[in-house]
């Protein structure tokens, strides 16, 4: 077998083992709350994925990660991503993809960007920028659109954040805030170091 095809093999691979944690972790996740949102460990294998193998990688895995929320709204497995399907199943569909998906590939854009503008060096903070990048591209968009097209169905949680008066501090502060700050520093401490795990395993492979 040629290098080529080796490497390409190495790579289908590892995309073949990403996709399968995405899964594994989606399902996971719905089980460990912050609030009544799941938090999302789910972005770390996306993240690891955009660094190694690339922004397309990292739009493959956030479709990944996007079809497994559909299908556990549609499916009734996540109370709220169920009330969100029920609301504007439409919206609700655009959104799973939307934000898991832009999350993939702007981290791999970013890591590939850096990676250019530092000319190979700082490696560590090339990996944590594009780390911290899929949180935040995640949450942002939820966010946007909670507050554009499910307004209503966050004022009928006022009774789980009785210390907030609107839909929008409910959608901020309630659903997003904990969640956020929780995924951000997973992503934060764990992708850097897997990251650096495998490129330190991929060097000592022979081709």
């Amino acid at each position: 077998m040629s290098r080529t095809k080796r490497f390409s093999a190495l790579k289908l691979t590892q995309l073949a083992m990403l996709t399968a944690l995405v899964i594994a972790l989606q399902f996971i996740g719905t089980f460990i709350k912050i609030g009544p949102l799941p938090l999302s460990l789910v972005l770390v294998p996306i993240v690891i994925g955009a660094c190694l193998l690339g922004a397309g990688s990292g739009l493959f895995l956030g479709f990944v990660f996007g079809a497994v929320t559909m299908i556990m709204g549609v499916a009734g497995i996540d109370a709220f991503s169920n009330m969100l399907f029920v609301a504007n199943p439409a919206i609700f569909i655009i959104l799973c993809f939307l934000k898991a998906m832009m999350a993939g590939w702007v981290a791999g854009l970013i890591y590939k960007a850096l990676g250019k503008a530092f000319g190979g060096k700082y490696k560590a903070l090339q990996t944590c920028l594009a780390s911290i990048s899929a949180p935040i591209v995640n949450t942002g968009i939820f966010v946007v659109g909670m507050i554009l097209f499910f307004t209503k169905t966050a004022n009928e949680l006022s009774s789980v954040f009785p210390e907030y008066v609107n839909a929008v501090q409910i959608i901020v502060l309630g659903l997003a805030g904990f969640n956020f700050i929780g995924e951000f520093i997973v992503n934060l401490v764990l992708s850097p170091v897997i990251v650096r795990v495998i490129e330190v395993v991929n060097k000592k492979i022979k081709f």
